[in-house]
């Protein structure tokens, strides 16, 4: 996206009031549908308003546990549906006599045309095939020494079979519908009859088998008979889903919601009572009830009242924004954190919402977790605030629950505490424990105040542990998401990136030690001058650890990185020197991106320079070449200019580090005359046109760089009107 665009974007107050909207909306639709939402009452507590008087009549809604209870008995007390087929039982007995056909067919063929090889083109085993093909062979043959005829034995059991399906063949039953008793259906009637009635598959093979032993065949015989059946074995009375759920769904249609009614000018509940169990279910029926009631004529009243009630609570931060913090109210892209964080929070209450379950799951709304994100991401407070709202806006879905807010509140802020100054992200790991304080301080209060049971509050306790587990798990991966889709450069991040053992850092170290040395003086310098403006002193410093990164490319390039007195300048065209010392500038965004340092980071390392002149080269064109060879624009950076403090802040003491550095037997004269002749010099040049810098930011940072570099100074070579420079002159040099 082009930076006009992305310029247009973070600054529009059309995209401003779109996010705002948009957020408001999305949270208005996560309420509660058509239900009142003027009080919320919780059982023990007392009610402290006027009697409560039904205004119409209404019924009263069986409490949800006791509903699903209901239900679920209502299930249970449905017998599983089965359809018995007579057809089936047809087709089975035909099926086993036109096989028994079928095998004494092959057997024919087999006589007719005896081969060496008998083939078994049957399911049979070899030995079952082998046994009846020598049984049918010695009946044909009349060589048989026993009254064993094959069509005889396979008729004998084709009626064995037939004495099994008398019975009837079951099939089994799935695991969750295990009963004792199951309903037959024989066309349009239910026949309530014992399972144990009928054979399952199993018994009906046993019962096959008992019934050849009373034929006195032999055992192998029998085998061979028996693996002959059981391939036409298969239940003739089978299980029907459709049937059983269509019972299921009628029996549960006539459990009826409703314990009983309320007549209308009945009091509900009078003033100081205390709110029980079925006072809390005349309550929220009588809630219900009255939202359906005026939903059709007051919902479009109704939505507009939650519009402003959200609105109202965003407004509070917006004001919040618009006065302390005008960095995140003038960058859409921090409000679009906002608004996504505060909708992913309600969409998870109203989730929470729908789930009817005898549980505290709204423990399970992870507003820690979203406080430690934005004050991470941003600072302290504005993570306290956003906990506020964030906590208001979740009692609202819950039907304003306040209770449920002040636990919130607790235990959110106790979260922002935890990483308010953290310095790694297994910090954020710490939090469990505060959070796990503020949930059971709110546990306990709220419960005792209501007269709650042990177990209710146990139960509370253990989601409570859940949320305090969960919630630091999620604030490190969403604070990963969050970085890398809105580019945000958290201090988390700076901390992360300020380690010397950085590979960067390190290699800058090892491979350019005098390119270090100065990154680490100007981040000293840059972060107390940061300080004293109100810029981000760890952006500047981390900024000015990483500005000259692309001199690792070529280190022997630079003369701070050059340990004898031979410079490679001095054997080069100033224009081809030129290019060298412009290259690091892209060779260091190069590295920036290579190494994934943030956008803001490596804006650093082309800003620092802007487009000033380089000059000592410049000089050296110019003592070589008539003037009017020489193209000014050649010598120059290509920019662009610092856009923030903290890079203008950077490019200054770039160029004062720098020159004071290169003074010879300096005293506070000329360190004070060098940094206001660098000071001038920049603003000239309108390197700081672009940046927030007030002239009294200026006057300060000067102040702050006079008092640091007095006492840090380095010897450096000698540049072209060294001298001229120090006495006050305007004219410096820059590399």
């Amino acid at each position: 996206m082009p930076e006009i665009f992305k310029s247009r974007f973070k600054e529009s107050l059309r995209i401003k009031l779109l996010i705002g909207l948009f957020t408001v909306a999305l949270i208005v639709l996560m309420f509660p549908k058509a239900e009142s939402l003027e009080f919320e009452v919780l059982e023990g507590s007392v009610w402290i308003n006027d009697d409560l008087i039904a205004p119409f009549s209404f019924p009263i809604l069986k409490a949800p546990e006791v509903y699903r209870a209901e239900i679920q008995n209502a299930k249970k007390s449905v017998y599983p549906v089965f359809s018995k087929n007579q057809l089936q039982v047809d087709i089975i007995i035909d099926s086993f006599k036109v096989y028994s056909n079928y095998l004494i067919g092959t057997f024919d063929k087999t006589l007719a045309n005896p081969a060496d090889t008998i083939v078994n083109p049957t399911f049979l085993s070899y030995n079952s095939y082998n046994l009846f093909y020598n049984i049918y062979n010695q009946q044909k043959s009349k060589r048989s020494i026993s009254a064993l005829k094959l069509d005889i034995i396979l008729l004998k059991a084709s009626e064995s079979l037939i004495a099994v399906y008398k019975t009837g063949v079951i099939e089994t039953l799935p695991a969750e519908n295990v009963r004792d008793s199951i309903a037959v259906r024989t066309g349009n009637i239910d026949v309530i009859e014992p399972i144990k009635k009928y054979h399952s598959i199993n018994k009906a093979k046993s019962e096959f088998r008992n019934n050849l032993q009373n034929l006195g065949y032999s055992a192998e015989l029998e085998s061979a008979i028996v693996e002959f059946a059981d391939h036409f074995i298969i239940p003739n009375i089978t299980y029907n889903a459709e049937f059983t759920n269509d019972e299921i769904l009628q029996s549960q249609n006539e459990v009826s919601k409703y314990a009983g009614i309320v007549n209308e000018s009945e009091r509900i509940i009078a003033k100081h009572e205390r709110v029980t169990k079925d006072a809390k279910l005349k309550i929220d029926s009588f809630r219900s009830a009255k939202g359906e009631k005026y939903q059709e004529q007051g919902s479009s009243s109704q939505l507009f009242g939650k519009f402003l009630h959200i609105a109202s609570l965003i407004t509070l931060l917006t004001i919040y924004f618009y006065n302390f913090r005008k960095k995140i109210f003038y960058d859409n892209v921090k409000l679009l954190v906002f608004g996504l964080m505060f909708i992913f929070i309600s969409l998870v209450t109203h989730l929470i919402n729908r789930v009817v379950v005898p549980a505290p799951l709204q423990f399970l709304i992870f507003v820690p977790a979203a406080s430690m994100i934005l004050t991470i991401i941003f600072d302290s407070r504005v993570g306290f605030y956003s906990t506020v709202i964030i906590s208001l806006i979740t009692a609202a879905l819950r039907g304003n629950d306040y209770s449920f807010a002040v636990m919130n509140l607790f235990a959110g802020a106790l979260a922002v505490y935890t990483v308010r100054d953290i310095k790694n992200r297994s910090q954020i790991f710490r939090s469990f424990f505060f959070i796990l304080v503020g949930y059971s301080v709110g546990v306990v209060a709220f419960g005792l105040e209501r007269f709650a049971s042990f177990n209710t509050i146990m139960i509370e306790l253990a989601f409570s542990s859940t949320n305090a587990i969960i919630s630091p798990v999620l604030t490190y991966g969403l604070l990963i998401f969050f970085e890398k889709l809105f580019n945000i450069t958290t201090d988390l991040t700076l901390l992360e990136l300020s380690n010397f053992d950085r590979p960067l850092l390190r290699d800058l170290a090892r491979k350019a030690p005098g390119t270090f040395n100065h990154s680490m003086t100007m981040g000293t310098v840059a972060e107390a001058a940061a300080e004293k403006v109100g810029a981000n002193t760890l952006l500047a410093r981390v900024g000015a650890y990483y500005h000259d990164i692309g001199k690792l490319i070529s280190p022997q390039n630079f003369v701070e990185n050059q340990l004898s007195e031979n410079n490679i300048h001095e054997d080069v065209a100033p224009e081809e020197s030129v290019e060298i010392i412009k290259k690091h500038v892209n060779e260091g965004i190069k590295l920036g991106r290579q190494y994934n340092l943030p956008g803001e980071v490596i804006d650093f390392i082309p800003m620092h320079h802007g487009t000033m002149v380089i000059k000592y080269f410049y000089e050296k064109a110019k003592e070589k070449y008539d003037d009017d060879k020489i193209d000014v624009e050649e010598y120059k950076y290509t920019g662009p200019i610092p856009d923030s403090k903290e890079t203008a802040i950077v490019m200054l003491a770039d160029g004062c580090e720098s020159a004071v550095r290169s003074i010879e037997d300096p005293d506070q004269e000329k360190i004070e005359n060098v940094v206001d002749n660098i000071f001038t010099d920049r603003i000239d040049n309108g390197q700081l046109s672009n940046s927030p810098l007030t002239l009294s930011d200026i006057d300060r940072i000067k102040d702050s760089f006079k008092n640091i570099l007095i006492g840090q100074h380095h010897k450096r070579i000698r540049y072209p009107n060294q001298n001229e420079i120090e006495k006050g002159i305007d004219d410096e040099l820059d590399e």
